[in-house]
């Protein structure tokens, strides 16, 4: 295949571009800026820029039919969630080329916090009671009514704008900061103790055809992951295909889940309806085989297979000594990179050109940092330009299926 692979800044793209690189496909990357790590990398044949998908969508979309018609592009793959406005405008793609995602209303109503919930609870998987705050009375009743609260808007991702009580991010955030609108809801649930287990998948055609189950043992800044250890995939892969199942039969994708390991069960809390650092744990081979749905038996990660990204543990490290020192010297040591055995490293040493590009889109903000990284690239449930009516009226529906 010839591959576009979209938003390379992420570590995880830049996998996937390995993977796909090293298992004769050929492979383009694209960013909105040139220093994406991804655009790097030795396995590519060539990286372009494009116009920001949130901010000038029409631009954008030209850029990634130039780059399509410029290299023969047979498949495009996102990595983040720029799938909503390629998703939204698929009928303005190239003639011939393949998106692998699913249709606008499907990762909506999957990427809406609030009406995944109910999805979820459709498909007989387990969530927590679940309050949606539209404004800030019920804001201020709904985290009231928990002595251990858990909250966070309806359109957020990274573990960034978490407002609770309970946990190393209590009162990080203060409620007087969170506002909810009908269109811009918070979901509020009684804090629900145990581990966070994350999972990845690729489907095709309504069959998963990859899984990966995996905890994060390291965080940075208890948010985003940086060390995953893979763990047993056999209820998450038979919730995932529950879920899928409930969605769309006929969906081709990458999906990725967050559950909470309350003593043994498993609480579904959010779903990205892309891919995770959890591709980063699945094998080249397994990788490429699984994206077009080769072959019938499922492709699961074993449980034991680790990797890290040292660049950021090494700086966890300095971040937080005191408590992180013991724990980051053991993985700097026994944890394998994910850049091990690539030979690739000029990709990573264009890491800082990312964190500049995020202080640009924060204005300079260290606190806003993590959050800016992607809000270029980002979706929060807005209405596209140029979508289809049937995409602006599957917009709404989704509103109407919040739990």
């Amino acid at each position: 295949m010839r591959v576009l692979v979209t938003s390379s800044r992420n570590t995880f793209a830049l996998d996937a571009i390995r993977k796909l690189g090293s298992t004769d496909h050929t492979v383009v990357a694209s960013d909105t800026y040139a220093g994406a790590v991804g655009s790097h990398s030795k396995y590519l044949e060539a990286h372009e820029v494009t116009a920001s998908p949130r901010f000038e969508t029409d631009a954008f979309i030209d850029d990634i039919n130039r780059i399509v018609e410029k290299y023969d592009i047979d498949v495009i793959l996102p990595t983040f969630e720029e799938a909503f406005y390629l998703a939204a405008r698929r009928a303005d793609l190239a003639d011939g080329v393949r998106l692998y995602a699913g249709n606008f209303d499907k990762l909506a109503r999957l990427h809406d916090k609030a009406s995944f919930q109910r999805l979820v609870a459709e498909a007989g998987v387990p969530v927590p009671e679940t309050v949606v705050a539209t404004d800030d009375a019920s804001l201020a009743e709904a985290i009231s009514r928990f002595p251990r609260f858990f909250a966070r808007a309806a359109f957020s991702r990274g573990g960034v704008g978490l407002l609770t009580n309970t946990g190393p991010l209590a009162g990080k955030v203060e409620a007087s900061d969170c506002h909810p609108t009908p269109d811009q809801p918070w979901l509020v649930q009684p804090f629900v103790d145990g581990p966070m287990i994350c999972t990845y998948s690729t489907i095709v055609d309504g069959r998963v055809t990859s899984h990966c189950t995996y905890r994060a043992p390291e965080q940075w800044a208890h948010s985003t992951g940086i060390t995953f250890l893979a763990i047993d995939s056999t209820r998450t892969l038979d919730y995932t295909q529950r879920i899928v199942d409930a969605l769309d039969p006929g969906f081709t994708g990458q999906l990725s889940f967050d559950f909470v390991d309350n003593d043994g069960e498993l609480f579904a809390i959010e779903c990205n309806p892309r891919p995770t650092n959890g591709i980063i744990l699945l094998g080249a081979e397994e990788f490429s085989r699984a994206l077009v749905g080769e072959g019938d038996a499922v492709v699961v990660v074993e449980p034991g297979v680790e990797r890290e990204v040292k660049l950021a543990v090494l700086a966890d490290c300095f971040a937080e000594p005191l408590s992180h020192l013991p724990t980051s010297l053991h993985d700097l040591i026994h944890v394998r990179d994910v850049g091990s055995q690539w030979h690739d490293s000029i990709a990573m040493m264009w890491s800082p050109a990312t964190l500049i590009h995020g202080a640009k889109l924060s204005h300079g903000d260290r606190k806003e940092l993590l959050a800016a990284l992607g809000d270029d690239i980002v979706w929060n449930g807005e209405p596209i330009a140029g979508m289809t009516e049937a995409d602006a009226e599957a917009l709404e529906a989704v509103h109407e299926q919040r739990i």
